[in-house]
């Protein structure tokens, strides 16, 4: 929380009528996440997690994100008044400060729930909720002035899109999996209000019936100024329609544990690299990284990194690549990274926690 901002009689962090940088609305879920299984259980058996860690999940991923990279993010979201919520509206405003002056709290509702197994380097997920009490428009009913916005596309325009366009906020958008297997092209019209997108190789191979994703790429660009498509532990790769000469970047080598919330921490550092200026190839670059950083943790939103990991890696990587300055692949990821060092802040920023866990005060997230 920053000198210009409040705390309003709800407990939320408030800009005090500041311009956010960024504005995000969506569901917030409380993920509880189990980790380190040696196997998933089978029926009737019961296993037992050497580590159990919870953070608010959902939209709050994109959030709590592009907060720890110092962007002033204000989101739009429903809260119960159980416990659940409480502890997802606490994380969320007192640790993270968030801006919250724009959610809503909720009686006689439940908290949307996730559950996940973090085994093998993968996750499975069991989860439990209740329709919003409230729908999309009702939640942002006077849209607060912001830079960027982010939308995920469904096949219902939000009815703040265009309104967000024409008061010059960038909005980006990504797409969840389309679970009905349809992929119909018509959510894709939401585009016409955007700056950017963002889906995954496989979401865009299938809204735009191709077979690779540079060839995904090349369709999106034609519907949105700047397209983005993340290939997993290929990287990522983008068209900025004002050159149209695609951008690639390989993936950050790291030990991955848990993928959970990586494409929502791509999507905050990409923003927060447009919001700074930075040229495509670069934005590209951050974002892959901050995503890398994410999955060498367990959990969601609290597994995103802050400017004491990012610096943290990039001390390590220069280091190294000085030691070994003969091996192409170190001096490579140096030199493709050079540019944080007129990025990274002077001043000292503390480590982000990871996913404490529910109810008890310590952390025991492995």
């Amino acid at each position: 929380m920053t000198s210009g901002d409040a705390v309003n009689s709800r407990g939320a962090v408030t800009s005090r009528g500041r311009e956010l940088d960024l504005f995000v609305s969506g569901a917030v879920f409380l993920d509880i996440i189990f980790t380190g299984l040696r196997e998933l259980p089978a029926p009737g058996t019961e296993a037992w997690a050497p580590g159990m860690g919870s953070c608010p999940g959902g939209i709050a991923n994109l959030a709590v994100a592009a907060g720890r990279l110092g962007v002033r993010t204000g989101l739009s979201t429903a809260f119960s008044t159980d416990a659940y919520g409480d502890f997802c509206w606490q994380i969320l405003s007192r640790q993270e400060g968030l801006d919250l002056s724009s959610s809503r709290r909720f009686d006689n509702w439940h908290t949307p729930v996730t559950v996940s197994l973090a085994y093998d380097r993968d996750r499975c997920m069991i989860t439990h909720g209740h329709p919003v009490p409230v729908n999309t428009t009702g939640l942002v009913a006077e849209l607060p002035a912001a830079r960027a916005a982010s939308v995920s596309l469904t096949e219902r325009r939000p009815a703040w899109l265009r309104t967000a366009k024409d008061a010059g906020t960038l909005v980006f958008a990504d797409v969840g999996w389309d679970d009905s297997a349809a992929w119909s092209t018509s959510a894709l019209e939401v585009l016409d209000d955007c700056h950017a997108f963002l889906p995954n190789a496989a979401e865009a191979m299938h809204y735009t019936r191709t077979d690779t994703p540079g060839d995904a790429l090349r369709r999106l660009a034609d519907r949105v100024p700047v397209a983005v498509v993340t290939c997993g532990s290929d990287g990522a790769l983008a068209i900025d329609s004002d050159t149209g000469a695609p951008v690639s970047v390989p993936a950050v080598p790291v030990e991955a544990l848990d993928p959970t919330g990586a494409g929502d921490v791509f999507t905050a550092g990409f923003i927060a690299g447009t919001l700074w200026g930075l040229p495509l190839r670069q934005r590209l670059a951050f974002a892959t990284l901050v995503s890398a950083l994410s999955v060498q943790h367990f959990g969601g939103s609290l597994s995103a990194p802050g400017w004491g990991d990012i610096t943290d890696w990039w001390r390590t990587t220069r280091t190294r690549a000085t030691r070994h300055h003969d091996e192409s692949s170190e001096a490579a990821l140096a030199a493709r990274y050079g540019f944080l060092d007129d990025l990274l802040p002077r001043d000292e920023r503390r480590t982000p926690r990871r996913a404490p866990a529910t109810i008890t005060r310590l952390p025991d997230a492995a």
